[in-house]
């Protein structure tokens, strides 16, 4: 595989960035050296549906640059899972990146140098914990692109990853005020569990009833 070859995720990446990028704010280098490392080090890596893994984080960068177009962020997203699935280290990054987009990479990567694995709800708590308004952007969109395309996985698997998403991702979408992505993870949720009414919704939302996690 020719790493350095556009494909139609890459493409379609780049030219919606350079659409949005009117002020010029954006570092091309640095975003098409992300889409080389994704392509290279996630290589023939498959998701469920059989696509290239590469696919997804690519489409989490194109999601993330309606909420936020810093060269920093779109980078991250592009390796979001690149230490957690490759042997690629926090320290490559630093090296080869920078330090703000390896730290991260870092706080989305669940398996841990010491051997442990963090849950989703620990990878916000810590993110939370830290005010990383840009982390929880990135987890957000990044669940939002896995429930688009759940389908293949099992219903057991699904019902777990509905819940979660209602129980503890739309609140994230609250302490960032972002509708947009509350809406659309609700709206996924309920279709795919069809057992979360509008009604309890708007309690959430009005009451501003949040869990014991993004409690300070």
């Amino acid at each position: 595989m020719d790493y350095l070859e556009p494909c139609q995720y890459s493409t379609r990446l780049l030219e919606k960035l350079k659409l949005l990028d009117n002020k010029n704010v954006l570092d091309f280098d640095l975003i098409n050296k992300a889409i080389y490392w994704a392509k290279k080090y996630h290589g023939d890596q498959k998701r469920k549906s059989g696509e290239a893994y590469y696919t997804h984080p690519l489409e989490v960068a194109y999601m993330i640059s309606e909420h936020n177009l810093k060269t920093d962020v779109i980078v991250a997203s592009i390796l979001h899972d690149i230490v957690e699935d490759t042997e690629v280290t926090v320290g490559m990054i630093i090296d080869n990146f920078s330090w703000r987009i390896a730290e991260m990479v870092d706080r989305l990567t669940r398996d841990r140098p010491d051997g442990t694995k963090l849950s989703v709800s620990e990878i916000i708590t810590n993110a939370y914990q830290k005010q990383d308004k840009e982390v929880l952007l990135i987890k957000l969109i990044d669940r939002l692109h896995n429930m688009q395309t759940i389908g293949v996985k099992t219903p057991e698997k699904k019902e777990k990853i509905c819940k979660e998403t209602i129980n503890e991702m739309l609140v994230v979408c609250f302490y960032l005020n972002n509708k947009y992505l509350a809406d659309k993870l609700h709206d996924l949720g309920l279709t795919l569990l069809n057992q979360f009414t509008q009604q309890e919704f708007s309690y959430l939302k009005n009451n501003n009833t949040y869990p014991q996690f993004l409690v300070a």
